[in-house]
């Protein structure tokens, strides 16, 4: 597979510094799913003793992501990604350590081919549940992503 979760982190602490600050680490990483950590503290936390919003979304959004660069690196081909939109449902105080598992790893195969085939962009929906030490689901996010074949130049 070539992406580790280590890779991932060394990735994230030099090009998403304010996430590594936050705590947000990579746990694992297969061709299905990737799962990401991150625990309640004093940097990361809102007004009201949990943890902020923006920082569930930045370990959800790793989660989904980082299944999509994994699948693009595969190719070997120059392959643009965007996230296009984004939902979230908080449904529980997310304190003490919480992770952020995506499970849709066979979603992208789909549009990386298509977008392969036909030179178009093509669009799908990811989700990431976050979920406590006791199994709790605290949130849940959807990503809208989108892939492309770069032009050439």
């Amino acid at each position: 597979m070539g992406i580790s979760a280590k890779k991932l982190n060394h990735f994230v602490m030099f090009k998403l510094p304010s996430a590594w600050l936050c705590g947000v680490r990579v746990k694992a990483i297969s061709k299905t799913d990737c799962s990401v950590g991150v625990k309640h503290k004093w940097i990361n936390q809102n007004p009201f003793k949990s943890m902020y919003f923006a920082v569930q979304a930045m370990a959800a959004e790793l989660s989904t992501g980082a299944l999509v660069i994994s699948k693009i690196r595969s190719q070997k081909q120059p392959i643009s990604m965007l996230v296009a939109q984004n939902k979230s449902v908080f449904s529980k105080k997310a304190t003490g350590k919480i992770l952020f598992k995506c499970t849709d790893g066979a979603l992208i195969d789909k549009a990386i081919a298509a977008t392969l085939e036909t030179g178009e962009g093509q669009t799908f929906w990811m989700k990431s549940l976050g979920t406590n030490e006791e199994g709790v689901e605290v949130s849940s996010f959807e990503f809208e992503w989108t892939v492309k074949v770069k032009a050439k130049k």
